[in-house]
């Protein structure tokens, strides 16, 4: 059972260094991310949130952290809200077929 704990930890780890990866390249591609770092960000949060967040995204450093952060809420979209706008759009008499 512990090699199977191993390796399901490991899969998770793959797949948000995968995920991380290409939040990072997205935002490269739209221009947000660039050689140029010019601004200081400061900010006091609780050191267990900073902790928790690190392990759940698999960073190590609070640039890293700080940079994912942002550039996953720069870029989300707003599926959530345009899906809600819809209800009530299709009309109730339809035959989805289901």
């Amino acid at each position: 059972m512990g090699a199977q704990i191993h390796t399901a930890a490991d899969s998770e780890a793959k797949i948000a260094l995968t995920r991380n990866k290409l939040v990072l390249e997205q935002a490269r591609a739209v221009g947000l991310l660039g050689s140029a770092k010019n601004t200081r960000l400061s900010g006091r949060v609780p050191s267990d949130l900073i902790a928790a967040a690190k392990k759940r995204a698999h960073v190590t450093s609070d640039t890293e952290l700080l940079e994912l952060a942002l550039s996953r809420l720069a870029l989300e979209d707003d599926f959530g809200a345009r899906l809600v706008k819809r209800k009530g759009s299709i009309p109730s008499d339809i035959d989805l077929g289901i």
